[in-house]
């Protein structure tokens, strides 16, 4: 396998989809869709270059259930 453009979706066997992160001629870093990042040896690696990366949608953060407590411990005591 040859080294990997930043940003170029690949199709892995038992990952899945994922997008390159990193890579040069020793190891390469890829964020998958259902595990997050791995690495692999750059030489080793067997996987299917399925094209450019695709637009990811932004999905919110969730808040902790801490910072769920404390703005709703303000919205409580405002409302008094």
């Amino acid at each position: 396998m040859q080294v990997l453009s930043e940003g170029q979706c690949i199709k892995h066997e038992q990952y899945g989809y994922g997008i390159v992160a990193e890579s040069d001629g020793e190891r390469t870093t890829i964020d998958f869709d259902s595990v997050g990042l791995k690495k692999f040896v750059t030489g080793l690696m067997a996987m299917e270059l399925v094209g450019e990366a695709p637009e990811r949608s932004i999905k919110p953060r969730r808040r902790s259930k801490k910072a769920g407590a404390t703005a709703a411990a303000k919205v409580a005591a405002a409302s008094k």
